[in-house]
């Protein structure tokens, strides 16, 4: 399982469904209403013994689990020392997943991250009927959440709410592990705009239907685009059914941005539809630094083999994981061009486990190589054709690499067609 990144992640804020491990930040104090800092809460006992149960869970996972036997050359002993008094001493959520997020910070690594059972919970509802803002968040430097998109019919539509803002409070808080939404209440959002300005906006959530996982978009003249939101269960299928519903003169666009990854399965499966099977594509490295060779295998749907479309992936800075290694496998075979922005770099093997108070835990637990060679973590996909979209653009609703994707497409076409001269009348 090819899991998404923690510390980049993005947050659909309908209850807000978190993509990945958690990244908590402090509670906002205003000066107006307190004088004092009050001593810090004591845990109860119970409290204390979950505490200590979850993080010792943690602990114990990454030691005997983490990809790297070394764990970069930490002393986890130690470690242990440091952070395990915090985490004992964490009066709610909040604080005893800050303390876990900041051991697993010590790895440097976008996979390894702990999200609580609220978290999870909500998680789990990503594709359902909820209540929701309807904005999507993803973190930037310490504790702060920049609007990546805003959703079109949305609360947070009609609110006025732009991409590019940044989110500081709601409700007198700062966002973390225990926030949710309700249908019906308002919220009184704090936000900065691009230009620093302050602006206090109420929002009320209110019931939406799930953005779906995958979604097409035929509204080009010979051009489809296929729109895919993660990794997930289905996706091998429901991407060879509707490749199957495409002539072979159609050009094809995978849009692949703010993708956070998924299931590597589910991964193949995709490359299926486009790579001829049994063809080497990655290796996965274990623990033991023993490697596996990846290949195609059978996987996209009703197709009996790979497509011929022309095909353009989209990537941005929020692609990662699985949404990394596709275009990285598709652009070393030259089946494809990749067109956005660099991608994250968080492009390890992860896996889950439940944590004791009903989290979970995300850990890496295998490295990648691509084909050619290439280890994505850190370094990521470097598109063919860069192009950066702004928040200007967002908010204008232009889309810049979407029509670069099509113009690159209209090359290749071109390229093709062979100019056959006319046979004159006296040459018969």
């Amino acid at each position: 399982m090819v899991l998404p990144a923690r510390r980049a992640f993005l947050a659909l804020i309908a209850g807000a469904v978190l993509l990945t491990g958690a990244a908590f930040a402090p509670s906002t104090v205003s000066a107006q209403a307190v004088e004092t800092i009050e001593a810090p809460a004591i845990p109860t006992r119970d409290r204390a013994r979950m505490n200590g149960r979850v993080f010792d869970t943690v602990w114990n996972l990454v030691r005997r689990q983490y990809y790297d036997p070394d764990l970069h050359g930490l002393d986890w002993n130690a470690v242990r020392e440091t952070w395990r008094p915090r985490a004992i001493a964490a009066d709610d959520d909040r604080d005893l997943y800050r303390a876990l997020s900041g051991m697993l910070d010590l790895l440097d690594d976008d996979h390894a991250g702990a999200i609580s059972a609220a978290v999870a919970r909500r998680q789990d509802q990503q594709r359902t009927r909820r209540a929701v803002m309807g904005v999507s968040l993803a973190r930037q430097d310490g504790d702060q959440w920049r609007i990546e998109n805003v959703r079109v019919g949305s609360p947070a539509a009609e609110a006025g709410l732009q991409p590019g803002w940044v989110l500081q409070a709601i409700d007198g808080q700062s966002w973390g592990v225990d926030f949710d939404v309700e249908e019906g209440r308002a919220l009184q959002l704090d936000l900065t705009d691009e230009a620093g300005v302050l602006q206090r906006v109420s929002v009320t959530p209110r019931v939406m239907d799930p953005i779906p996982a995958f979604s097409v978009d035929a509204s080009r003249p010979g051009v489809v685009v296929l729109r895919i939101e993660g990794f997930e269960s289905g996706l091998g299928r429901w991407l060879g059914q509707r490749l199957a519903e495409v002539s072979p003169e159609t050009d094809v666009v995978i849009d692949l941005r703010g993708n956070p990854g998924g299931l590597l399965l589910e991964a193949d499966a995709a490359l299926s539809c486009f790579l001829p099977a049994r063809q080497e594509w990655a290796t996965r490295v274990s623990r033991s630094g023993r490697p596996v060779t990846l290949s195609i295998m059978p996987g996209c749907g009703t197709l009996t083999g790979p497509v011929a479309n022309d095909v353009v992936l989209l990537v941005d800075g929020s692609s990662r994981s699985a949404a990394e290694l596709t275009p990285a496998a598709l652009q070393e075979s030259g089946r494809a061009l990749v067109i956005g922005e660099h991608t994250a770099g968080a492009v390890l093997i992860s896996q889950d486990s439940p944590l004791p108070d009903g989290g979970r835990l995300t850990l890496s637990r295998a490295d990648y190589i691509t084909a050619g060679g290439v280890r994505l973590e850190k370094r990521g996909v470097e598109p063919d054709i860069v192009v950066v979209r702004t928040a200007e653009e967002r908010r204008a609703g232009l889309d810049p690499a979407l029509d670069a994707a099509i113009a690159a497409l209209a090359r290749q076409d071109t390229a093709r067609v062979t100019v056959v001269p006319a046979i004159s009348s006296e040459g018969l």
